[in-house]
């Protein structure tokens, strides 16, 4: 019996030493990212801005591809009703707010893009 008390005993001691141990990590982790946190947010800008220009070389084939998608869905809409299957109120909502998205998003890009940078710098 009283080699099973002995390990318990430095079984709680272990415990202590690795809850300290974990403790010291946390805090070291926490000192060292005082000094590398100020480049996080350069490295997402670096990465925004490889990801802004890879999606730009995309945009004419991803503006199509939303056209067909949101006709696809017009007639999918259309063929339910010939089936005397009404959509629900909340799809066609759906359909119609991503057609007028996609549709202003085509024909007015700049606009968008100015709307989104103000409201990005704090501007109204």
């Amino acid at each position: 019996m009283s080699q099973v008390q002995e390990n318990w005993a430095s079984n709680k001691s272990g415990s202590r030493g690795t809850v300290v141990a974990s403790l010291a990590a946390v805090g070291s982790v926490i000192a060292a990212s005082s000094c590398c946190l100020p480049l996080l947010p350069f490295l997402f800008a670096a990465g925004a801005a490889s990801t802004s220009a890879f999606v730009a070389e995309l945009r004419p084939y991803l503006l199509v591809l939303s056209v067909l998608l949101i006709a696809f869905g017009f007639y999918k809409s259309w063929r339910a009703k010939q089936c005397n299957c009404k959509p629900s109120r909340i799809s066609t909502f759906l359909l119609w707010f991503s057609a007028i998205v996609v549709f202003v998003f085509i024909f007015f890009p700049q606009v968008i893009a100015n709307l989104v940078a103000d409201l990005l710098a704090g501007k109204s």
